[in-house]
């Protein structure tokens, strides 16, 4: 389905609300960007990442619905069974639109204490809030506290992320397909450590490889300084990511994921020791 005029700029602004919450949270990402525009490059978003939890007043629907009006379709499935975690990513026909990755963490699948605190704080939410396409860069809509945080993150650093953030994007995403100066990955994440900033080395500097049909890396989420009920403390936030697709053999890119790959992408909100 074609995008018209009307709704291209209604799913741009869309975009562009979910770009300046994600700047706010990560201006880490904005340099970067700011640095790469600024060498020349016109910068094109691969994929949008969002995540949330599986229950039935949240849940992957809850999330795509906001973008499935807009015309995105579910276009894979991925299981990360040791994190517990299921995900979908969405397209559009207008293949200049982002893809969206949302995962969900399988509650039914976690301890009996993160399932407690996690229906605690869905308890807390509005469901008009979760209603309005606003939410999916809405912030956290329970209260917090870092104790709690901290003993989520023993368990799952996915679920202590997103209780203390709440719904929003967690990262963006570089097309080097759509990069003049930087067509090799590893070229890229030279100039971007050359300049101060340090890359996720889980499972490898480089996720994936030209045979898989993507290759993938990302920086290490940066601290901010985030408001508990128990006192303001530093942990992880977003990150930025970089990707580059492969042709199958009809010619046309890769536009899936690695389920191996985002595995270790999902590590880039780590805390760094």
């Amino acid at each position: 389905m074609a995008t018209n005029k009307t709704e291209s700029k209604t799913i741009h602004n869309y975009l562009e609300n979910m770009w300046h919450d994600y700047c706010l949270m990560n201006p880490e990402a904005f340099s970067i960007y700011k640095m790469l525009s600024q060498s020349g490059e016109t910068i094109q978003n691969d994929h949008i990442a969002l995540r949330t939890f599986k229950h039935p007043r949240l849940g992957i629907n809850s999330l795509a619905k906001h973008f499935i009006k807009y015309g995105y379709y579910s276009a894979g499935e991925y299981f990360f069974v040791e994190k517990k975690l299921y995900a979908q990513h969405f397209e559009h026909a207008d293949k200049s639109l982002p893809k969206i990755f949302i995962s969900e963490l399988e509650l039914e699948k976690t301890s009996p204490y993160i399932q407690e605190i996690i229906s605690g704080i869905i308890n807390q939410i509005d469901p008009q809030m979760m209603a309005s396409e606003d939410s999916v860069y809405g912030g956290k809509l329970w209260t917090i506290n870092y104790q709690t945080y901290q003993k989520l993150a023993a368990e799952s650093e996915y679920a202590s992320w997103l209780y203390a953030y709440g719904f929003r994007p967690n990262h963006f995403t570089v097309s080097i397909n759509h990069l003049k100066n930087f067509k090799d990955i590893a070229k890229l994440n030279i100039f971007i450590k050359e300049r101060g900033y340090k890359l996720n080395t889980s499972g490898g500097e480089i996720k994936g490889t030209a045979e898989q049909l993507l290759e993938q890396s990302s920086t290490m989420a940066s601290e901010t300084v985030v408001q508990f009920g128990d006192g303001m403390y530093s942990i992880p936030a977003c990150y930025y990511e970089f990707a580059k697709r492969y042709p199958m053999t009809n010619g046309e890119l890769y536009q899936g994921f690695i389920a191996k790959s985002a595995d270790k992408i999902f590590e880039s909100t780590n805390k760094q020791s």
